[in-house]
């Protein structure tokens, strides 16, 4: 199993270094534009090899997309991440211009792979990796919605003075501070509703600082966090690189599921070794689709300013 992961920023080898301590995939290529950048990072992640008791090797190149060649899933992190004050959507116009060369880099070498979008806008950055390449809609996936539900959970066992292993929950919608849609109403602890814990101002709370998770990160750090989007796609590439069939939200291209059509978006799926193996319909009831549905106007809104 040989993974690509294209941008050797703080992401970027986050990915790889989550993905190689798994010790699931016998190889991980970091790539990156940098003239020993990507080296670097892999050599240091490598000299962890022995202490963290991984065999995945880690190869680092600059720009050298025939190193990728084969590989089965190929991450894109790359593009300039956001500064304190920024949204997602201001990423745009640079952001597309290096994911649309990228994916095009990516499947020269490699056309069976498939592809995993973290660059920001994720949403509009995987419809523009389904518009400019000719990959089956199965094989492009955006991370946002895995990232986004592990700190929904973070903030719901926060308020539960809970273990964070009780807790389940999950967002939909845009990956961006106004898109996101946490399913308040679904969220558990150990199969019983949070709300019989927690009283419903509380709970609006939770909603509210998760759909600001990135950029109350970002105003702390004075850039992108990195440790949990590097989880949140090593996640989803060990569930496809291991035939898991897990569910998780992700940015999907959706025909018809949910009454939206022709944008990526937010939804559980169930993740193997054909990546989208299905999109799971859930029961929401009219406030969540309203929600949901104005997130995707959003995400449509966005996805106008691509030059596609």
């Amino acid at each position: 199993m040989k993974v690509t992961v294209v941008g050797a920023g703080a992401v970027g080898a986050s990915c790889a270094e989550y993905i190689a301590i798994k010790d699931f995939a016998s190889e991980v290529v970091l790539l990156d534009i940098k003239e020993g950048f990507a080296e670097g990072k892999a050599m240091d992640l490598m000299q962890t090899a022995s202490l963290n008791g991984f065999d995945t090797k880690i190869t680092g190149v600059t720009n050298d997309y025939s190193k990728t060649a084969n590989s089965d899933i190929c991450v894109i992190t790359s593009g300039i991440p956001r500064k304190p004050g920024m949204t997602r959507e201001e990423l745009i116009g640079i952001n597309a211009g290096i994911v649309k060369s990228v994916s095009s880099s990516l499947i020269e070498h490699s056309p069976n792979t498939i592809l995993i979008v973290v660059s920001n806008p994720m949403d509009t950055m995987t419809y523009l990796a389904h518009k400019s390449t000719n990959l089956p809609k199965n094989r492009i996936i955006g991370m946002g919605g895995a990232l986004d539900s592990a700190r929904f959970k973070y903030r719901l066992a926060e308020a539960l003075e809970a273990p964070i292993s009780d807790v389940d929950g999950m967002v939909i919608g845009g990956h961006s501070d106004v898109g996101m849609v946490p399913l308040t109403r679904l969220a558990t602890r150990n199969s019983v509703p949070v709300s019989e814990f927690i009283s419903e101002d509380r709970l609006n709370q939770v909603k509210e600082d998760t759909k600001v998770g990135g950029a109350t990160l970002t105003k702390l750090l004075g850039t992108s966090a990195w440790y949990a989007p590097g989880a949140a796609v090593s996640a989803l590439v060990q569930a496809i690189a291991c035939d898991q069939k897990k569910m998780f939200p992700c940015s999907a291209l959706l025909d018809g599921e949910y009454g939206l059509s022709d944008l990526c978006i937010g939804v559980p799926v169930i993740l193997g070794r054909n990546g989208i193996e299905g999109i799971v319909d859930l029961d929401l009831n009219d406030a969540e689709k309203e929600h949901l549905n104005t997130s995707a106007e959003g995400v449509k809104k966005t996805n106008g300013l691509l030059d596609v």
